[in-house]
């Protein structure tokens, strides 16, 4: 089995080609997928796909109704300028706040959905300053996140 750090990174290479693709005709959504796991000979049946699991983060980031431009959190405003280094920072401030407004929505779900929404809205403005690597680091680098998907029984298991 991968380790979190890897599943994590060919998540986040799923979403971003899912993100970035013009053929919307190439997305796998949850729903449509009857491929079922993999199994390679000798090997334990893994139900880990980055695909569908992408697909669940999109869908999370889809239901995030944050509006960035409103919002005046100081490392937001840089990122909105294509400063990524305070990504991370924008998206933990951002979390713990819309988590506070919403009862019964746990930060690390609320951190998991602003992250893919922000990196979508800022790809949308600023593609060149946007790369998968960021989202994987701001991820991998949330032990409170990673505790949580890991208490869900791993990335596969994450519901939205």
């Amino acid at each position: 089995m991968a380790t979190f750090e890897l599943q994590t990174e060919c998540i986040v290479e799923a979403l971003f080609s899912d993100l970035l693709s013009e053929d919307q005709s190439d997305c796998r959504s949850l729903e449509m997928d009857f491929g079922g796991p993999v199994q390679s000979a000798g090997e334990p049946l893994t139900t880990f796909d980055p695909v569908i699991i992408a697909s669940r983060l999109r869908r999370m980031g889809d239901q995030c109704n944050m509006d960035f431009e409103r919002n005046s959190s100081e490392a937001l405003v840089e990122v909105l300028q294509g400063k990524m280094e305070k990504f991370g920072a924008a998206v933990d401030s951002l979390s713990r706040i819309w988590s506070d407004q919403n009862p019964g929505l746990v930060y690390e779900k609320a951190f998991l959905s602003i992250s893919v929404k922000l990196v979508m809205h800022v790809a949308k403005k600023i593609p060149a300053m946007v790369h998968p690597n960021q989202l994987i680091q701001v991820i991998n680098g949330n032990s409170q996140v990673r505790s949580y998907i890991e208490a869900c029984g791993g990335w596969e298991n994450l519901d939205n």
